[in-house]
């Protein structure tokens, strides 16, 4: 069975017009993204980068918003060409922002405020304190200060764009303190929140008097996953464990008092208390060991996602069912994103002849598979973009990058609709950003319009 016959952006077109999808704003959407994914992938259009800039500090990318300056200057890719959103005042490097996440507002909830409709970023400073802030002015929207007992330093969605989980960095032994044979019983601490308004869930304490020789753990979905150097991953419930070791329960906003001071919880200079102090084993959900501690669960019905734990089986990824670990053999290879991929790629040798696949995802709304494709010439790489039919796998679009491509920087690419951006980290933390917008070929375009009468 081959690719079915293309579909004609021009009908398309009037029919939406005429009102033909109006009925059901779903199939407008999807109407419109196949219109977009016809225009992406035909022959005249070009991408053009329209846009290049370096950086001393990281550049990061979210939903058409380009971020400069751990966050501090935002700039919208939407455009023909980007433009500053927001730069906020200056600040301190103990005050920079250290890690963020966007959040969009959620469908069919009523909220607060009237700027609760709108995206905000949520950013985490170095000197612990949780912010909102608008995405479109950088106004800050909602403070929370979280403790002084420890650093906190990444965000991550427990469930997306509703429970964020903020993690503090590890606490190390000192020379001294290992050479007396004395252990760092706490090992890190997660701190939980419903988000929009703000409302504080727990903090929670990772401790190996109970895990045991714990080397990392993450919230996802409700799930605590605990991680160990043996590659093993244990899984365990959040909400079994708040109901049966959460101490008291705390209100952002409230007076307390806790362990003989006084003050409000999530104002300076008391913060959160640590309210989750699990004292015995939990109940264990799951455990399975992985490459790395490689794990991803998801699916219906439910599966999980595993590097067997052996160095030789890097890059091998098994797809198991949750329910008698069975593995299964449909399914041939996976993305960095989770996603399941009907085409399989095989990963080159870096032979300076030949191509190396160095990033393969999915573009979930126009359903095609992009490819980071390199060829070694001499000292110097270049790289092209490929679009692949998520269904068969064909060749649909070739995008070549018109920057070299070192293979020993680290790099990202982003393909968001109409948009290709590429970061790039040099040695020495300098960082690269190339953005490149779609555009058609005027002299193809006529024919092309021609060709819709």
């Amino acid at each position: 069975m081959g690719p079915t016959q293309k579909p004609n952006v021009c009908r398309q077109l009037s029919r939406r017009a005429l009102g033909f999808f109006s009925r059901d704003a779903g199939v407008v959407q999807r109407t419109n993204l196949g219109i977009l994914r016809v225009l992406v992938c035909q022959e005249s259009t070009k991408f053009k980068n329209v846009w290049t800039t370096h950086s001393k500090s990281p550049i990061a990318y979210e939903r058409g918003r380009i971020y400069f300056d751990n966050y501090r200057c935002c700039v919208s890719s939407v455009a023909s060409e980007p433009r500053k959103l927001y730069e906020m005042p200056k600040c301190s490097k103990s005050e920079k922002i250290e890690d963020a996440l966007l959040w969009e507002c959620p469908v069919g909830e009523i909220l607060p405020n009237p700027s609760d409709y709108k995206s905000s970023l949520i950013a985490l400073t170095a000197h612990n304190w949780l912010f909102r802030v608008s995405a479109t002015t950088g106004k800050v929207l909602e403070k929370i200060y979280l403790a002084s007992y420890c650093k906190f330093r990444y965000l991550s969605w427990d469930t997306p764009q509703e429970v964020i989980a903020v993690k503090s960095a590890q606490n190390k032994c000192s020379a001294l303190a290992r050479q007396a044979g004395i252990q760092q019983p706490i090992l890190l601490y997660l701190a939980v929140f419903h988000v929009l308004p703000f409302s504080l869930i727990g903090i929670l304490e990772i401790s190996k008097k109970i895990f045991g020789n714990v080397t990392d753990a993450t919230l996802s979905h409700g799930i605590l996953i605990v991680m160990y150097s043996s590659g093993l991953v244990r899984l365990y419930s959040f909400q079994a464990i708040i109901e049966q070791f959460m101490q008291q329960k705390l209100d952002l906003g409230c007076a307390c008092r806790w362990g003989g001071t006084a003050g409000t919880v999530g104002e300076a200079p008391f913060g959160i208390p640590c309210n989750i102090k699990i004292t015995d084993s939990p109940p264990l959900l799951f455990e399975v060991s992985s490459l790395e501690n490689a794990f991803q669960i998801g699916g219906h019905p439910w599966h999980y996602i595993i590097t067997p734990n052996k160095k030789k089986q890097k890059g091998v990824f098994h797809i198991c069912a949750l329910k008698d670990n069975s593995l299964n053999e449909n399914l041939l290879t996976v993305t960095a994103s989770g996603r399941v991929v009907k085409k399989k790629f095989n990963l080159l040798d870096d032979d300076p002849e030949q191509e190396t696949f160095k990033i393969v995802d999915y573009e979930d709304e126009l359903d095609l598979l992009s490819v980071v494709a390199v060829t070694q010439i001499d000292a110097e790489g270049k790289a092209h973009l490929d679009f692949h039919c998520n269904e068969y796998g064909t060749l649909l679009k070739s995008i070549p990058l018109e920057e070299s491509w070192d293979v020993t920087y680290s790099h990202e690419v982003y393909f968001d609709r109409d948009l290709v951006l590429h970061i790039e980290q040099k040695p020495s933390r300098v960082f690269s950003c190339y953005v490149y917008q779609m555009v058609c070929d005027p002299g193809e375009e006529e024919t092309t319009n021609r060709s819709c009468e």
